[in-house]
């Protein structure tokens, strides 16, 4: 494969992963004129357009989709292929791009990140904190984390990290001179905080039994609702990796103990179609090892 086409798709890549041509050139430290220069040849050379784009903003095609998603596996595959003809020797390098959920992604992720960029210094992380879902092919993500039941896209490649489940808790301050919660059914007594990304929000499944909850406050962020939770706002419920340390240190209170909620997954999932590559595979081993064979919040 000619130099200037590896090239051009290496530009490529990297617009449509960054969703815009400036933004790619300041990446790569190119001109925009550059970047416009390479992405004009691809099409030339494919005989159709990649990119439709327009003054203010820019999409791929059906055909630049598919063609990103052969890119981005060729790339990686030709990354992988000079480690192991260097034996390994090479330092790892290139992007890892990783999206997860921002509460496991604060309170987890980046302190993993942190050891793992001291660990491998030839590597960048770009790191998207968003709860919601995100397509990994257009989006160009490498890796993303997924807290769930299970997996409503059997496409994907999947590998189960750990488990969770949601826990139910308030602040002594909140349950100080109010009616207990022993049941339940107590909870319609109560001003509950719900998670609006949450598939049912109201909805709160404890044990067999799920009770429909209310209250005054509604977010689409969990650390937002523990941080009302520590001011004494409501109930809540919520992920026991984020609250588990304040239960510890009596901040919170667990309640319900008797009524635990089904266990979410803690996955790491790929594109589909392709293996992870290795300074991915690398990322996910570092994961594991900093997570601890039994996490403190099990």
């Amino acid at each position: 494969m000619a130099t200037d086409k590896l090239v051009a798709m290496r530009i490529f890549r990297r617009v449509a992963e960054l969703g815009s041509f400036t933004r790619a050139a300041d990446d790569l430290e190119i001109t925009a004129a550059t970047v416009s220069k390479h992405i004009a040849y691809l099409e030339r050379d494919l005989e159709t357009r990649l990119i439709n784009r327009t003054t203010r903003r820019m999409n791929l095609t059906d055909a630049g989709l598919a063609f990103l998603k052969r890119t981005q596996a060729l790339l990686d595959d030709l990354e992988d292929a000079e480690l192991e003809a260097r034996g390994f020797q090479a330092e790892p390098k290139g992007t890892i791009r990783i999206n997860v959920p921002m509460s496991f992604g604060l309170t987890h992720i980046t302190d993993s990140i942190d050891g793992f960029l001291a660990r491998y210094p030839s590597i960048n992380i770009d790191l998207q904190l968003n709860d919601r879902m995100v397509d990994l092919v257009e989006q160009g993500v490498d890796m993303a984390i997924r807290v769930r039941t299970r997996l409503p896209d059997s496409t994907l490649m999947a590998k189960p990290l750990r488990q969770t489940r949601n826990v139910v808790c308030a602040s002594p301050d909140y349950l100080r001179n109010r009616s207990p919660i022993r049941e339940p059914s107590d909870l319609n007594e109560h001003n509950c905080l719900t998670f609006s990304l949450h598939d049912r929000p109201r909805v709160w499944e404890l044990g067999d039994e799920e009770v429909m909850v209310s209250g005054n406050y509604r977010t689409d962020s969990s650390l937002a609702i523990r941080q009302s939770l520590l001011k004494g706002l409501g109930v809540g419920y919520v992920p026991g990796f984020l609250v588990q340390q304040d239960i510890e240190s009596g901040a919170l209170v667990r309640l319900l103990e008797q009524y635990p909620p089904r266990p979410y997954t803690i996955f790491a999932i790929f594109p589909p179609g392709r293996k992870p590559p290795t300074k991915v595979r690398l990322f996910v081993e570092h994961l594991n090892q900093h997570l601890g064979e039994r996490p403190y919040w099990l």
